[in-house]
């Protein structure tokens, strides 16, 4: 059972960024918060810290909902973007999804501003250009697109023969440019292609530089 939190350290996860979920604290404070899984360090300088998903659903829960001293839940694995291409059987869908794909959205965002020589928000960074499929997968599936699964239709984020875009595929053209939309509000590149020997429409995607 993980340690119970104090009146003080929810405080502080209360009082986080609403948008980043960076936290502001002493070090001793904050330091105390990553040994409950409830933040994280960010690697790079200034080395602040954010909350995990197990911070924020801590933050999200109504007043009044548990005592101060509830135990917190652990972190449960580590987060995977869902490309709509895994064989290996997916986790269930739901509010706990949902709230973890929010986070790794705003984690990403959170490392444009921090990383992009211009702080730019709305620009892709590097390390989504180095990880093409995730980002795209993350930035699709936090707009509300579907991952496919066996026995469920969605998009399939694939890596292409060009090194700096992927392909992404629906059952419907509709489909296509509704991801398409997501992928250029969230900084990228779109195109739209039909395939020679099918005529079926993809989305060529690739992270925008400028």
């Amino acid at each position: 059972m993980t340690k119970p939190t104090t009146p003080a350290q929810r405080r502080i996860i209360a009082a986080a960024d609403p948008v980043t979920g960076r936290l502001t604290g002493t070090d001793a404070q904050l330091t105390a918060l990553v040994r409950l899984q409830l933040a994280f360090r960010h690697p790079r300088p200034p080395h602040a810290y954010f909350l995990t998903p197990a911070g924020h659903r801590v933050r999200d829960e109504p007043a009044g909902a548990a005592p101060e001293t509830a135990p917190v839940e652990p972190v449960r694995g580590v987060f995977a973007a869902r490309t709509g291409t895994e064989e290996a059987p997916l986790g269930e869908d739901g509010p706990a999804r949902a709230r973890e794909v929010r986070d790794a959205w705003l984690g990403l965002v959170e490392m444009r501003r921090m990383t992009n020589p211009d702080g730019d928000r709305e620009r892709p960074c590097a390390w989504e250009r180095a990880h093409l499929t995730q980002a795209a997968a993350i930035a699709l599936e936090a707009a509300g697109r579907t991952p496919a699964r066996p026995g469920r239709e969605g998009y399939r984020v694939t890596a292409t023969e060009q090194p700096d875009a992927v392909a992404v595929r629906e059952p419907t053209a509709e489909g296509v440019r509704a991801c398409g939309t997501a992928l250029e509000r969230a900084g990228w590149q779109v195109s739209e292609h039909a395939e020679a020997r099918t005529g079926r429409r993809y989305a060529l995607a690739s992270p925008r530089r400028a």
